[in-house]
């Protein structure tokens, strides 16, 4: 297994990401989806210069994103969003796609269950096929049930990955097993063949280590199936306005440019102020150490 960091959680140049990445020893990026944003001749260059690998990218589901759409135009427009994806993944040199399927934070049906189940079934199978064809392994990622109403659970995400075909798999993360799981670990063991990715946080979101999850379990279990792709990086943690903060938690002014619009749904307690760069490396460099102990 390998270790490697989204960059979705920090506005910042891809440069400055891949900057810390060397210097905590990663292996790889999970680029964020937002495809406009990036010149991939560019970034292909400075993943050579960086000697890191691009892993494949993850869907970002803001607003106009979602694939359960009662809009059938929104439901066009989101598969053609997931192409590009699959584009910038390949473009890289990357392997996978992570999915998640409608919009973060979207907790309200907008169609029948059959209806939104069939609308997940056709979008996937369209974007799988593309994704094949590119070489690249798409995968659906279960989100926690505060985020989506759609897909919270391992087993959901396997009966969908099952009628779409096409090599579709699964993506599990660790801080949302731990909260729609009965047993993350019996959870990993029946993904099996099906996990494309595995996303590490811990249960409070912060960095591997700084919760209650046991690691030694998790890893053991992804080496009995065999998983041998990437272990990435995707903590969240909030900002602590109080007296109570970890004196490390400086806050400063978010920066407008590079800045990853719409996920205020995801992060509405980073609207204007961001971790300091300083706390952000202690959180790269603990969940780098932490793991690589592991490995």
């Amino acid at each position: 297994m390998k270790l490697g960091m989204h960059n979705w959680m920090r506005a910042e140049s891809i440069e400055a990401t891949l900057k810390r990445l060397v210097r905590f020893g990663y292996d790889g990026l999970e680029i964020v989806g937002e495809p406009a944003r990036y010149d991939v001749t560019r970034v292909r260059s400075l993943l050579q210069q960086y000697n890191i690998e691009c892993w494949g990218t993850a869907t970002f589901m803001t607003a106009g994103r979602d694939l359960i759409h009662e809009d059938a135009y929104v439901r066009y427009g989101t598969v053609k969003y997931m192409k590009d994806c699959v584009d910038l993944a390949a473009g890289l040199g990357g392997e996978i796609l992570c999915i998640v399927p409608s919009t973060m934070g979207k907790v309200t049906p907008m169609g029948s269950f059959r209806d939104e189940w069939r609308w997940a079934v056709d979008g996937l199978r369209e974007v799988a096929y593309y994704a094949g064809e590119k070489g690249i392994r798409p995968g659906i990622e279960p989100l926690n049930r505060y985020e989506t109403y759609f897909i919270n659970r391992h087993e959901q995400a396997i009966l969908l990955a099952q009628e779409v075909g096409m090599n579709m798999g699964v993506v599990l993360d660790t801080f949302h097993l731990n909260i729609e799981e009965s047993n993350p670990v019996v959870a990993i063991k029946q993904t099996a063949s099906y996990l494309v990715d595995f996303h590490v946080a811990d249960n409070n979101g912060y960095p591997p280590g700084w919760g209650m999850i046991d690691w030694r379990a998790y890893i053991q279990t992804l080496r009995e199936i065999g998983y041998d792709g990437y272990l990435t990086g995707e903590f969240v943690v909030p900002i602590d306005r109080t007296p109570a903060a970890l004196a490390e938690q400086e806050h400063e002014n978010a920066p407008s440019a590079n800045a990853v619009q719409g996920a205020e749904n995801v992060l509405s307690s980073q609207k204007t102020e961001v971790l300091s760069e300083r706390y952000y490396d202690l959180l790269v460099q603990q969940t780098a150490s932490f793991l690589h102990t592991l490995l």
